[in-house]
């Protein structure tokens, strides 16, 4: 009996992805944890993916095996712009590098110098990086390799969506994922003509944005779908308390935009192998973590003292964190008998009241500012809470390392805050505890309900193990993104 042939099978998804930091090459956030993340966790559910990335020397440097793979030639100001190809060295995932040495090698961070004012010509480096993912996506950069989608990643990358809206020729669609609308990318209406686009893409219906050029509108306009790190976040971008006065824009792209809810890296934030930790833990073997808070407290200054709470934020300073809601609740969460480390660093107002709280409140508040991202694993694994109290947060993954590593998050229910901690008046799902004004008193119940409950050990005990139990690996974001990408990919050989 002749068997049926098998139907040959599909091939598969080819997708880039762009963005200006990848973890631990590059970070000033979670875009970065999120570049590393997604790509192999792509990879592994079968798709072949690469990255396109600034040449910034943190990133040309550690990418292994590079080749070359084209010279472009000059452009957009660089005399020498050259595209190469390799691995990322700690996942592996094949990467091209846009090695543009007038543009990215320079001293100071990936978007300002090293006394934290723009780059003056921002716009020149990261148009050239959208430019030249459109061109890799119209195949004439590396004919032996075009993707289906771009994947263009916040502000940075968005310029890639206009670039391809303009080139007739692309075949392949584009998608840009929005991780913090609040930052936009907005430059001088004057310097469009840099940007090469046809002379109509400067209107309210493509990059113009109340007298300024808006690179974050060129992904919102001109992307085929737009997502976001969250569902909830994608509800909140329309609304103009949420929006930043792009919330028109969001609402007129109706169902093409939606949220697919960021991951954890399992394998980097695990508390049983993490070798930043003073002992690792489990949920069935729990009593590591024990030993990490008085670890934790001895390296932080903080009194010795097990019964203390301790509440820990690892988090850039700044209003949208909730940094002054914090301070105004800081003698509630004294006077409930906690402890309170903050690490992390950004408006230099908050990180004196920081300071100031610290030598008012010794051995009960410590802060570190700056960032250390061994010292962020131990505060995070040694704290009872993780705070994050956003004004707006379009994901986070903060309390996502929170619920790992059994530290119960205490969060504003917002964006991806709300969409991923159950507060404890819901007693059989609880993971944390949550409330909604944007106030120091709402804060300071909150707290002092997260008190209230650790002073029961049985109770705080079943809701760590019921946190860390959560399952926000990146393998459901991976099922989700490429369910997106299938709908949208066109079809081979059409």
């Amino acid at each position: 009996m002749t068997r049926p042939p098998l139907p040959a099978a599909a091939p598969a998804l080819r997708l880039l992805h762009v963005a200006a930091e990848v973890f631990p090459l590059v970070k000033t956030g979670g875009l970065a944890d999120v570049v590393a993340a997604l790509p192999p966790a792509l990879a592994r559910a079968g798709a072949d993916v690469r990255l396109l990335l600034p040449g910034l020397p943190a990133i040309a440097e550690a990418v292994l095996h590079q080749r070359a793979v084209c010279e472009v030639g000059p452009v957009f100001g660089a005399a020498r712009v050259t595209l190469r190809c390799g691995q990322l060295p700690f996942s592996h995932v094949p990467a091209y590098v846009l090695d543009a040495p007038y543009l990215y090698r320079r001293d100071g961070g990936p978007y300002q110098d090293a006394s934290g004012r723009e780059w003056p010509d921002n716009l020149q480096r990261f148009a050239l990086l959208g430019w030249a993912a459109a061109h890799l996506a119209a195949g004439e950069l590396d004919p032996a390799w075009t993707p289906d989608v771009m994947h263009a990643h916040d502000w940075h990358a968005a310029c890639a969506c206009a670039y391809m809206a303009a080139h007739p020729s692309t075949a392949a669609a584009s998608l840009f994922t929005v991780h913090n609308l609040a930052y936009q990318g907005l430059f001088a209406p004057a310097d469009f003509g840099l940007l090469g686009l046809p002379s109509h893409y400067m209107n309210a219906d493509g990059l113009e944005f109340h007298g300024q050029l808006s690179l974050m509108k060129a992904g919102l306009q001109f992307a085929d779908r737009v997502t976001t790190v969250s569902p909830t976040y994608a509800r909140e971008i329309a609304t103009p308390e949420f929006g930043f006065g792009l919330d028109g824009v969001v609402r007129s792209r109706g169902a093409a935009v939606s949220g697919i809810l960021n991951g954890v890296d399992g394998d980097i934030w695990d508390p049983a192998r993490d070798a930043a930790l003073a002992a690792g833990y489990s949920a069935t073997e729990p009593g590591g973590k024990v030993l990490c808070k008085a670890a934790l407290q001895a390296e932080a200054g903080l009194d010795a003292d097990a019964a203390a709470p301790l509440f820990g934020i690892v988090s850039r300073l700044t209003a949208q964190k909730g940094l002054d809601l914090v301070l105004g609740a800081l003698p509630a969460l004294l006077q409930a008998g906690g402890q309170l480390l903050v690490l992390g660093s950004g408006d230099p107002d908050l990180e004196a009241a920081l300071r100031d709280a610290a030598r008012a409140h010794p051995g009960r508040v410590a802060e570190r500012i700056g960032y250390d991202e061994a010292f962020a694993h131990r505060a995070i694994a040694g704290a009872d809470v993780i705070l994050v109290p956003s004004r707006f947060e379009p994901c986070g993954l903060t309390q996502l390392y929170g619920l790992r590593y059994g530290t119960l998050p205490l969060v504003r229910r917002v964006g991806g805050l709300a969409d991923t901690v159950v507060d404890a008046s819901d007693a059989k799902r609880a993971t944390g505890f949550a409330f909604d004004a944007a106030t120091p008193e709402a804060l300071a119940q909150a707290l002092a309900r997260a008190s209230a409950l650790y002073d029961q050990p049985a109770a705080w005990r079943r809701m760590m193990l019921r946190a860390m139990a959560q399952d926000f690996s990146w393998d459901a974001a991976a099922a989700a993104y490429l369910a997106l990408y299938a709908e949208i990919a066109p079809a081979r050989g059409a």
